[in-house]
């Protein structure tokens, strides 16, 4: 998430200190104002990289500044800001359609494997632990241990990294859990393997990206009907 500009003036000072120890640094970084300079070209250029805008031409990035600076600026700011939407917009369905067939790709690829089970629905589950207690309704209090990944591996939610089971109405959170965790008896883990229909769809949380796939290893611990 980009760091809102004020941040950098939390740490001007000590950063000047730090910069006048190092000769090379304090011989581009004269003074205050060369520092905040380039402090807020970092903060910028760090927008730029987590908005996947790397690739911008520098240059005339930096003419633009500079010709807003003099006043004489080759199109309207208002055109510029919407030429700016609509192409963040193009580029992010973009992205979002190569999330959603990256995702697609997986659960046909992974349906095959041994042990992997699919509903009408879609989901995908694998039994790890089997269990003999009851199974909640999608309107019952469930308490598990869950991991969460993406396809690639990379973990974005776990409570048992953070040490802690959870507890949560099982309509209350995506439909790939409310429909799952109902083929759980109680004492069981499963793996499910949730669409992105099933997930978030469209929306952005954290590193999940749009339209992605997530994988869950999930430990059912106990149920409170209500």
């Amino acid at each position: 998430m980009r760091k809102p500009l004020f941040c950098l003036f939390v740490v001007l000072t000590t950063s000047i200190n730090l910069i006048a120890q190092n000769n090379e640094s304090n011989s581009v970084l004269r003074n205050s104002n060369d520092s905040l300079s380039y402090f807020i070209g970092l903060d910028l250029g760090l927008n730029l990289s987590e908005n996947n805008l790397g690739t911008v031409n520098l240059q005339l990035m930096m003419k633009g500044i500079q010709d807003q600076f003099d006043k004489t600026p080759a199109a309207d700011i208002i055109a510029a800001r919407q030429y700016i939407q609509n192409m963040l917009q193009a580029m992010a369905e973009a992205n979002a359609l190569v999330e959603k067939q990256a995702g697609l790709k997986f659960l046909e690829e992974n349906k095959k494997k041994p042990g992997i089970q699919t509903t009408t629905s879609g989901l995908q589950y694998k039994v790890i632990t089997q269990g003999t207690g009851i199974k909640p309704t999608a309107t019952d209090m469930v308490e598990v241990h869950y991991h969460g990944t993406l396809v690639d591996g990379t973990v974005f939610d776990s409570s048992v990294e953070r040490g802690e089971k959870i507890s949560f109405a099982l309509n209350q959170v995506i439909e790939g859990w409310t429909e799952g965790l109902q083929l759980m008896p109680v004492g069981s883990k499963y793996i499910f393997y949730v669409p992105e229909n099933l997930a978030y769809g469209s929306q952005a949380m954290g590193v999940i990206k749009p339209y992605s796939t997530l994988i869950f290893e999930v430990e059912l611990f106990n149920v409170t009907k209500n």
